[in-house]
């Protein structure tokens, strides 16, 4: 275990300038071979993961990578190819692959690197590299802790599908031929537990997790154990709801699917394909007009941020949606081109995607709503993106008088996503910032609930 402590550790990884250079490298290769436009990626990543499960050490992985990706344009013919093998010899191969590859496939107007004018020319110091000393031994021991303390919760808590702790860390260098060279460490940290309990001949599960660039803005393994444990005791003794329609509030960590399904419906691909049920909404109200949406991919420590996309163009923060109003798509290089448009600097898709939060926290929401459903989890992927036709299995509680009664599963949630967004009442101040999209809870006004 010593020998996994000291593979992760910030020492067994390459310098940023041996990958800048292998990067350099490599667009003179492909130059030489003819290429009009190169770009390389290069990365290496070191991580961790242990899980626990009933006390015992379940699983034990560590992963150590790396990759250099090299795509080539002759005019506007298109060639990429890949190595996991450093070695010179091995490098030249991939160049030479990317090349010949290049030169059998068909031309594409759209195709091409990013325009030079958008390259970053300033990589600024996000703050996104906090590696975490710790060793597979002191991994399993705070794993145990988590599981364990889910478990003290409830004795009705009698299975679990364990606790995990993890760490990984990567370097990633980008290079092209407009002369844009880029680099940066970085580090992701999580700790989750998932457990089961049992009532009355019913099953429960439920799970809590953390996750954060820098290890010391993680709860305690205590505190994520603790949460699993209360989640999953609240969900035993579930009734059954009869069809109906009511307000809805979708839980904080549930909500920020509602707005990765309106990034799908903004994206590129599908608005050139014309399968988008926002297509051709740009200036059109599509939210209340009380909501602002924004991307801020320059946030220090935020767990989306990325000081340039992945064609090397400068992000920065900007209005997606701003008083309701659809300001901006999501777009990279080519699907601009598709579009007649300019990149939004979206290559690798959206950064920190922030709902602006209202004042009313989860209680203030309930009471707000009265009565209706709180969802606390989804089930299935019943989204059509074409017609915005929404359909989810959902669990989560029913409320009565603006407070929870008692919990409810085996129920679907369904509506229209263009509708569910402009009959939004509130967005709480409950903000998820565990993951890309941050948002706090949504109260959508009217949905169909279809139960026994």
């Amino acid at each position: 275990m010593s020998e996994i402590q000291a593979s992760v550790n910030e020492a067994t990884f390459p310098e940023q300038s041996q990958l800048e250079e292998m990067a350099h490298d490599v667009i003179g290769q492909a130059r030489a071979l003819g290429a009009d436009g190169v770009e390389a990626d290069a990365s290496f990543d070191a991580g961790l993961s242990v899980t626990v499960r009933l006390g015992e050490t379940e699983t034990l992985e560590y992963n150590r990578d790396r990759g250099l990706g090299v795509t080539v344009y002759f005019g506007r013919r298109k060639g990429s190819a890949s190595t996991a093998d450093f070695a010179p010899a091995s490098i030249r191969a991939t160049v030479q692959a990317a090349c010949d590859i290049a030169r059998y496939t068909s031309e594409d107007p759209c195709a091409g690197l990013a325009d030079a004018e958008r390259m970053a020319t300033v990589i600024p110091d996000l703050d996104l590299n906090h590696p975490w000393d710790i060793g597979a031994a002191q991994a399993i021991e705070l794993a145990l802790q988590c599981e364990d303390a889910a478990r003290r919760v409830d004795p009705r808590i009698d299975n679990s599908e364990g606790g995990t702790v993890s760490s990984y860390r990567s370097l990633r260098v980008k290079a092209n031929s407009h002369g844009f060279l880029g680099g940066y460490h970085s580090t992701h940290h999580g700790i989750s537990c998932a457990v089961v309990g049992r009532q009355d001949g019913e099953m429960q599960r439920d799970y809590w997790s953390e996750a954060a660039r820098d290890p010391d803005d993680l709860a305690a393994p205590l505190e994520v154990g603790r949460m699993a444990g209360e989640r999953t005791v609240r969900r035993l003794g579930t009734r059954r709801l009869g069809t109906r329609q009511v307000p809805v509030i979708f839980a904080a960590d549930i909500a920020r699917g509602l707005f990765g399904n309106f990034i799908s419906a903004i994206g590129g691909s599908n608005l050139y394909r014309k399968s988008s049920f926002l297509l051709d909404h740009l200036g059109c109200q599509v939210f209340p007009a009380f909501m602002r949406i924004h991307e801020q991919p320059l946030l220090k420590k935020a767990l989306g941020s990325a000081p340039y996309d992945g064609e090397g163009v400068a992000t920065r923060a900007r209005d997606i949606v701003r008083d309701g109003v659809l300001e901006g798509y999501v777009l990279n290089s080519y699907a601009a081109r598709k579009l007649g448009m300019h990149t939004t600097g979206n290559a690798g898709g959206v950064r920190n995607l922030t709902i602006d939060p209202g004042e009313q926290d989860l209680p203030g929401l309930l009471r707000s709503m009265g009565t209706g459903l709180l969802v606390t989890e989804l089930i299935g992927f019943g989204v059509n993106i074409v017609t915005g036709d929404y359909s989810r299995g959902a669990a989560g509680f029913w409320v009565e008088g603006g407070e929870v009664c008692y919990p409810v599963d085996e129920i679907t949630v369904a509506g229209n996503l263009k509708d569910m967004f402009s009959s939004i009442v509130a967005v709480g101040s409950d903000v998820d910032r565990r993951g890309n999209i941050r948002s706090g809870s949504v109260l959508i006004d009217r949905m169909t609930i279809a139960g026994k």
